[in-house]
Parts: C-alpha cells; structure tokens; sequence
C-alpha cells in the first residue's frame, strides 16, 4: 500500500508553506507500510523557536485554506517550540528546532520507508538524496 493521494498533495502544500518560511533539510517518508495509523511523516527544521512556531503556524494556515479546511486533530510542542507535532490523521507534520532535530535522528526510524517528492521550489532546502 503506498500513500494516498490525497496525503501526498496535502504534504505538499505543507511543504511549501515550510520552504516558503525559510526552513531546511525538509523530508516526507511514506510510512503506509509500516503504520496503520498514518500515510506520510514530514520532517523540516528551524533555526530556532521562533521560527519554528512561525513555520508550524503557516502549515496550519495552509492546509486550512488550500486543502478543504484541513485541522489538525492534536498539535503539541507549542510551549516550548523546540519540536512542533501536527497531526493530522493520515500525515503528521514535524517542524523542529535544529538541535532537537540533530539529538532525535527522526530520519533514522523511517529511512527504509521511500521519500515522498515534496516537489519544493527551494529544493536547496531539501536534504541531499541518501547514497545507496
């Protein structure tokens, strides 16, 4: 089973709103496979909790108007802002702070799964593709 695609636009626009604001190394893996609870995984990460709630914020604008009034059904990590999580039910969205990123390694527990073409228009703010 691979994402549907619907999550995959809804990524993307999410995306978008990320690069838009400046934040970096932003990634979707296609978890489908291994979750029965969600569709897709994006990371992207924040110079520092400012902007990290400024690019959470803009995610959430985004998908409300440009994907049918999507809400997130839980967001956590408001207080601090060193790791924002929006759920959104088949994606979940991640927006880091550059240290809590590096100490998590959240790439670590879905690199097997394959990426999702976020298709950004900054794509230097994309990580380098993994060698295999």
């Amino acid at each position: 089973m691979t994402a549907a695609q619907e999550s995959i636009e809804a990524i993307r626009i999410a995306a978008a709103a990320a690069d838009r604001l400046k934040a970096f190394d932003i990634i979707s893996f296609d978890v489908s496979n291994l979750l029965g609870i969600t569709d897709i995984m994006m990371i992207a990460t924040a110079s520092n909790e400012r902007q990290v709630l400024a690019v959470a914020e803009e995610i959430e604008k985004d998908l409300y108007l440009q994907a049918g009034h999507r809400e997130a059904r839980s967001r956590e990590g408001l207080e601090q802002a060193q790791w924002v999580l929006l759920d959104y039910g088949d994606f979940v969205v991640h927006v880091m702070h550059e240290e809590s990123r590096g100490f998590y390694g959240l790439e670590r527990l879905w690199r097997d799964c394959p990426t999702v073409d976020l298709q950004l228009a900054h794509p230097e703010h994309a990580p380098a593709p993994a060698a295999v």
